[in-house]
């Protein structure tokens, strides 16, 4: 397993992290997987033995019971674990208990600490952005986690380059413990990220984790244009993606070039796609979820290859998003 420095923490991560947001699949949630107790037992267990350090929760994912799974499913191995979970804005129903206020990220993280069975959190993040809340509040009250020692470090998820570069700088104003993860929608189907968020995180040494690196599956090969989709997946139809929406001749010419290069090395088409991404520049660990061992295996193989650079061109090309002004007159990734 490939091992990556979590920003400006000092701590070792895989660059694989094991997402459970299938973990006991509740509500919204039972279209990613119904992972019961026993199975996220094994999966963990066999994901910590291959080398795997790295887990990622939310109080969202079925309403707390993921982060419950995960603390039972680590046990006796918390220590040798580096767990993520996250605060939502928008999981209570009561309208005085929405948002990002001190009293609801303080509280929060106390109520995911009970759930996962732990005395702290690794890294705590904002699941997205409150528009609502000052954020000198919010990040005030995750510095007060910090130093109470509930929380090591922190992060955020699902912002904007502006966003992430606005809480950078009043951590630094006002002396706080600084973001030091962002966990943001990156794949070969996906790469927006690279017009600010990629190049902000590059320059403030920010860690980025890449959630749906495969883009809710349909990068897996299991999607070819003009034939039914497959039954028994998150998906029924185009239709029914959200925010894993793709444009059809885009998307299925990405998906031919992974078939295309998977032949090369006698890998799968998934395999290809999760290399390509650990080669990208900035990103320090790439985000999944499985519902079986097999898949959890599949992936792991990733490790046992790399991409040319004739290859890695190859996928970089035909996934490119085009560029309105100003990104074609400066491409903040590639120009220096």
């Amino acid at each position: 397993m490939e091992m990556k420095t979590l920003g400006e923490t000092g701590l070792h991560v895989s660059s694989f992290c094991l997402g459970t947001a299938n973990f006991g699949g509740k509500g919204e949630f039972k279209k990613a997987g119904e992972i019961s107790q026993k199975e996220a037992d094994f999966i963990v267990g066999r994901a910590m033995d291959s080398g795997i350090n790295f887990f990622n929760t939310a109080e969202i994912y079925s309403d707390g019971l993921s982060e419950s799974i995960l603390g039972k499913a680590l046990g006796k191995r918390r220590n040798e674990a580096v767990v993520i979970s996250k605060v939502h804005p928008n999981t209570q129903t009561d309208i005085f208990e929405k948002g990002y206020s001190r009293k609801r990220i303080i509280e929060s993280c106390e109520s995911a600490l009970k759930r996962l069975g732990t005395d702290y959190l690794d890294v705590y993040q904002l699941h997205m952005f409150d528009p609502i809340t000052p954020l000198e509040v919010t990040i005030g009250a995750l510095n007060e986690l910090v130093q109470d020692g509930k929380v090591r470090y922190t992060g955020c998820s699902n912002f904007t380059g502006f966003q992430l570069m606005k809480a950078l700088s009043l951590s630094k104003e006002n002396g706080w413990a600084r973001f030091t993860t962002c966990e943001a929608m990156y794949s070969l189907a996906a790469r927006w990220l690279e017009l600010e968020v990629i190049p902000a995180c590059i320059d403030q040494n920010v860690a980025l984790l890449s959630f749906s690196p495969l883009h809710g599956g349909l990068l897996s090969g299991k999607y070819k244009k003009g034939k039914p989709w497959p039954s028994g997946t998150r998906f029924n139809d185009a239709s029914d993606t959200g925010p894993w929406s793709f444009e059809e001749d885009v998307l299925y010419r990405i998906v031919t070039e992974l078939d295309s290069i998977a032949k090369q090395y006698d890998v799968t088409a998934p395999q290809v796609a999760l290399r390509y991404l650990l080669n990208k520049q900035g990103v320090c660990s790439l985000i999944f979820g499985v519902r079986t061992v097999d898949q959890l295996e599949d992936n792991l193989r990733t490790m046992d290859f790399t991409l040319s650079c004739e290859d890695f061109e190859r996928l970089d090309t035909v996934s490119r998003p085009s560029r309105q002004y100003p990104y074609y007159v400066y491409d903040p990734v590639r120009d220096e």
